[in-house]
């Protein structure tokens, strides 16, 4: 994340209020002893120990997983265990020149609960959340084209939720200023139907 990106952020939240979520519960079949918050400052470490163990994310400064904790809670969400600890994460905030879409900016998982599912739960219930709140109804998001569980991630989503998605190559590789790092490629997925995101209530 760069400087002048939350500035940027910033000015698509400041028309909405912080709305944080009250606590769900997962389905305990698949998810037991999980809920669903809203991101909490004091969460911005272990956000950042996530993106870090990841070993598949641009990690960001402690900094600025503090800040997103703070300042885009009503655009980001996070899973806790029974201890209240965060073990996932997805981040994001509405584009000030598009405040109905929502650019999913990080999206990471604990080592221990991967593989059921957990990614796909939160990008659905923050896709709800901020289209019942904030209006959302496109998710924007980039992924590199070596990250195959971020393209499935996404790919799925849009299947799920029957929306159109489209696919561009958004920052090429020349534009980043350090060599080997892959093109960065736009999904835009929406508009999505309303019907599709209420029958997931």
């Amino acid at each position: 994340m760069t400087p002048a990106q939350p500035d940027r952020a910033r000015a698509a939240d400041d028309d909405y209020p912080n709305m944080p979520i009250e606590p769900s519960r997962l389905d305990d079949g698949e998810f037991p002893g999980l809920e669903l918050d809203s991101p909490r400052p004091e969460d911005g470490a272990a956000l950042w120990r996530l993106a870090r163990d990841s070993r598949a994310l641009d990690l960001n400064s402690p900094y600025s997983y503090l800040l997103w904790c703070r300042d885009y809670a009503n655009t980001s969400i996070v899973a806790r265990d029974a201890s209240a600890g965060p073990v996932g994460f997805i981040t994001g905030y509405s584009r000030p020149e598009a405040p109905r879409t929502l650019l999913v900016w990080q999206v990471a998982v604990d080592r221990g609960q991967r593989g059921r599912g957990l990614a796909a739960a939160m990008l659905d219930a923050l896709a709800r959340r901020t289209g019942d709140k904030l209006g959302v109804d496109v998710i924007e998001t980039t992924v590199t084209p070596d990250n195959t569980a971020s393209n499935r991630l996404f790919a799925s989503f849009a299947e799920r939720h029957r929306a159109p998605v489209t696919r561009e190559v958004l920052f090429d590789a020349h534009d980043f200023p350090e060599a080997g790092h892959e093109p960065e490629v736009l999904y835009r997925i929406g508009p999505i139907p309303v019907p599709a995101v209420a029958q997931q209530h």
